[in-house]
């Protein structure tokens, strides 16, 4: 199968650079990666590309067998690393692919050397001891509501995940991108999205880790950032000044030099 072709990947930046793979969250593309872009081409080789059933990918490639867990999805990433034969390698994933990202570096280890986690969580449902910012009701909810429109789902939750309501055009720059997603696909990645529970694969990192938080952020509330950090034996945390799930768009210039600074330091 052509990987690249499966994937949408783009290279792009110093080919002798170390790779830094960016992988985007649900209901989005690469194209959401592209504020940071210009902060990493100079130094490092970036690795762009598109879940199947994201963005442009090969939606014919979809298969609902393999994609109805994380694992389908950090399938993708090893297979676009070893086809590029990239090594030591940082992930820099946003949300969801925070975790498939780590399900990838303990499928292929020689794959991924650090992460990055923007706005991760491991579990979105509440448990005890364990606040992840939803009730299961809350979460069959929003599940019922998205298989049964997805389109006005979209329109509806976009600019909640988002925030930045002063900035009305981020939402609807996330609204976009949700609406072109194929509604059967985007189904099954979000029932697997949020009804996840990757806490105990956190324990299995072992590499340098970034955890990215914002001040505010209905999805990934701070208390998720904390139990990230305090699992990942380490890690370093920092709460950036932003709002919202989406910081690499809402605030890039924050998200960027905390990234920025994490990878100066990795050398």
């Amino acid at each position: 199968m052509d990987i690249a072709r499966r994937n949408n990947v783009t290279v792009t930046g110093n080919p002798q650079g170390r790779p830094v793979v960016l992988a985007h969250g649900f209901g989005c593309d690469q194209n959401m990666w592209r504020l940071t872009l210009p902060a990493l081409t100079e130094d490092y080789r970036v690795v762009l590309f598109d879940y199947v059933g994201s963005g442009r990918s090969d939606a014919t490639a979809f298969s609902e067998d393999r994609y109805a867990s994380l694992e389908g999805y950090a399938r993708d990433v090893t297979e676009v690393c070893e086809a590029l034969d990239l090594r030591d390698a940082v992930f820099v994933g946003h949300s969801v692919s925070a975790m498939i990202g780590v399900l990838a570096a303990d499928m292929a280890p020689e794959r991924i050397g650090a992460h990055v986690m923007v706005a991760p969580s491991p579990r979105y449902i509440d448990d005890d001891g364990y606040r992840g910012g939803f009730s299961a009701e809350d979460i069959e909810e929003l599940l019922a509501s998205l298989e049964a429109n997805y389109l006005g789902w979209s329109a509806a939750m976009a600019p909640v995940i988002m925030g930045n309501a002063d900035r009305p055009e981020l939402g609807e720059e996330l609204r976009n991108s949700f609406c072109a997603t194929d509604p059967d696909m985007a189904r099954v990645f979000a029932r697997i999205t949020f009804l996840s529970d990757s806490r105990d694969d956190l324990k299995k990192v072992t590499v340098p880790t970034l955890v990215l938080e914002c001040t505010q952020d209905m999805i990934a509330p701070r208390e998720v950032g904390a139990f990230v950090h305090r699992a990942i034996p380490g890690s370093t945390l920092v709460t950036l000044d932003a709002t919202g799930h989406c910081p690499h768009l809402s605030a890039p210039e924050a998200t960027n030099e905390a990234i920025r600074g994490f990878l100066t330091d990795l050398r």
